[in-house]
């Protein structure tokens, strides 16, 4: 999936910053990434808008590894890096004009509690901004859920209207809500080709275990995401 693994890579980076008006202004703006990773977002948004980025991550490689990758970077003054819970921010209230989140708070267990947290840090007048692999229309059968959860190693996901429900309790407003459904089956199959296309070289690198055991997985989430079992969300929401 390269530097930035969420679906759509730097061009689903641009969108949002164009939606969230980094282009507008984006140099007066302070940025919470939260789940930042290996910080990709991060620094396509600092040096192209010069955007003031705080990168907030739990596992530690991640922090590392994104710094590392920001050193002697013209713009590395504009990103922090923190190693941290979206469940227990490390900011003051009303520190952020902007949340920001690309297909990783699946991971984060309490959704409802990261929300709070995230309406907490927000300015007023800040903006959400941020889009999740949620579940779909279609209940999927039970073993294929524990499946997929298993694979991908999430506690559990949210649904399209599941996130918009969190937000208006949590004091924000929702501006934008949008279905990446069809969008997000067709990357399954992306993902499936680009896999298969790697085939040798993955052997070579992890075995032919590993190979089948992810080909099996990814297979089960094309499938998830053409039965609609599955599906992926953007929200976009302004405190009040």
């Amino acid at each position: 999936m390269g530097e930035q693994i969420h679906v759509g890579g730097p061009e689903q980076t641009e969108i949002l910053a164009k939606k969230l008006g980094l282009d507008k202004g984006g140099e007066k703006l302070h940025l919470l990434d939260i789940c930042s990773a290996l910080g990709g977002p991060a620094r396509q948004l600092a040096e192209n808008y010069g955007t003031k980025i705080v990168g907030l991550d739990i596992t530690l490689e991640m922090i590392n590894e994104a710094e590392k990758r920001t050193q002697d970077k013209s713009y590395a003054e504009k990103i922090e890096y923190r190693l941290g819970s979206g469940l227990d921010i490390p900011a003051h209230d009303s520190t952020f004009d902007i949340v920001w989140g690309q297909d990783a708070w699946c991971y984060i267990r309490d959704k409802s509690r990261l929300i709070n947290e995230i309406s907490r840090v927000l300015k007023r007048d800040g903006i959400l901004g941020f889009t999740d692999w949620i579940w779909g229309s279609v209940d999927p059968p039970e073993k294929d859920a524990d499946y997929l959860m298993e694979f991908m190693v999430f506690p559990d996901l949210q649904t399209l209207d599941g996130y918009a429900i969190l937000i208006d309790n949590s004091g924000m407003k929702i501006e934008e809500k949008q279905d990446l459904g069809p969008d997000f089956a067709n990357h399954m199959d992306i993902y499936l080709n680009k896999l298969h296309a790697a085939k040798q070289d993955v052997i070579s690198g992890f075995g032919e275990e590993f190979y089948k055991e992810a080909e099996k997985g990814i297979l089960a989430w094309q499938k998830a995401a053409h039965e609609k079992w599955v599906n992926r969300g953007m929200w976009i929401a302004k405190k009040l």
